[in-house]
């Protein structure tokens, strides 16, 4: 039997928890295997393929994620589409725990990660300047806003390399610069679906202030507890979000700038 997603997600089995007839195969590519079993299932006439980035018992850190096979997995089951939720810090009063934000924008700061598949022998230079695919977003603002859920329409996430979370001083430079979210997987997820032509979207579920808010002594800096604390009080909005989203898709003609990211990448 050959194996085909329209519509990819990164998260845990969290997400596919209410779906029925769920079946879990193994993918393997030319950069190795990905983060975890891949698991398929319907919703409405889509099938949906659903991969844990981290791993189902969050076994990979965030710099060794296989984030090149994570996304040639999706792209060889035939996925054209790629929700990427994540847990994120807020760098902004503004933006509050619980809050969503669909980026629109991120600036990288890590290192060592294998961000491309284009090492040669052709040269291939993906144009960066709108990341995230403008089709998706709009859906993912306007579903948000239909389901009541707090949402910010665009947003600067800063990747940084993790595991460990930000010195005060890191974290005064990123929201001085006036960026919005921090967070540790974005990069180079996000630009290796482009390199494959692959439209992606990043959802940011608002976990914490990253470490405080220096007019408020009382915000306590980020912890794990806390952020697996806000992000389980939060995920029926988010698995109501993804479902509401998939099932508006429309698969087939792409006209955005991600189905033809290759046209003008190479002499």
């Amino acid at each position: 039997m050959e194996y085909r997603a329209d519509i990819g997600v990164f998260g845990g089995s969290g997400f596919y928890s209410f779906l029925e007839d769920v079946e879990e195969i193994k993918v393997d590519t030319p950069y190795g295997a990905p983060s975890d079993k891949i698991a398929l299932a319907s919703i409405g006439d889509k099938r949906v393929a659903f991969l844990p980035r981290h791993g189902k018992d969050h076994r990979l850190p965030p710099h060794m994620i296989n984030y090149r096979a994570n996304l040639y997995a999706m792209k060889q089951l035939g996925v054209t589409r790629i929700i990427g939720p994540c847990a994120a810090g807020s760098l902004q009063a503004n933006v509050k725990p619980g809050d969503f934000v669909v980026c629109d924008q991120f600036v990288n700061r890590t290192w060592g990660r294998k961000d491309t598949f284009y090492d040669g022998p052709i040269t291939t230079h993906i144009g960066a300047a709108e990341p995230y695919c403008p089709e998706l977003r709009e859906l993912a603002i306007s579903t948000a806003k239909e389901l009541g859920i707090r949402v910010h329409e665009k947003g600067t996430v800063v990747v940084v390399q993790g595991p460990r979370f930000s010195t005060k001083a890191e974290s005064r430079e990123f929201s001085k610069n006036g960026w919005e979210v921090i967070n540790m997987t974005q990069y180079p997820e996000a630009i290796l679906a482009r390199e494959l032509e692959i439209c992606y979207v990043n959802i940011s579920l608002i976990t914490d202030y990253d470490v405080g808010l220096e007019d408020d002594p009382s915000i306590e800096p980020v912890s794990h507890e806390a952020v697996i604390k806000v992000f389980n009080e939060n995920i029926d909005k988010l698995k109501n979000l993804l479902y509401e989203m998939i099932k508006k898709m429309k698969i087939g003609k792409r006209e955005c700038v991600c189905c033809e990211a290759l046209k003008t990448a190479r002499l």
